[in-house]
């Protein structure tokens, strides 16, 4: 029966805060490595999607290769700034075109058909 004082007594004066403190930083470690593992397994599956993708033609001035003419020259109309602040900041913007001379970006693939091979022998 004096066991049970003992007991009765080192949870009184706070022995089980050690367990449980420990037991909360385990649990708190094996949270951040599960998450640092999940975060890791995202990274991975975008790289991968990231790598399937054909690269977009977008030329250095940020516009589609639909914005531009054979000769390359940019149709797009962009913001041009017309009023400046003490700053040197644009306060003021007026539409315009974008003054990109020539698509520079990737060159798509061009397409071809082939008809299926067949053994007609």
């Amino acid at each position: 029966m004096s066991w049970y004082w003992l007991v009765l007594i080192f949870f009184c004066f706070g022995g089980f805060t050690k367990i449980a403190d420990t037991a909360r930083k385990a649990m708190r470690t094996r949270h951040k490595r599960k998450l640092e593992l999940l975060k890791a397994e995202r990274d991975r599956r975008e790289a991968i999607e990231a790598a399937n993708k054909p690269p977009e033609p977008v030329c250095g001035c940020g516009h589609h290769l639909a914005k531009h003419d054979k000769q390359g020259k940019c149709h797009e109309t962009v913001e041009m700034p017309t009023a400046w602040d003490a700053e040197k900041k644009p306060v003021a913007y007026e539409p315009g075109r974008c003054t990109c001379q020539q698509y520079v970006g990737p060159q798509p693939l061009t397409t071809f058909y082939a008809e299926d091979l067949t053994d007609l022998a």
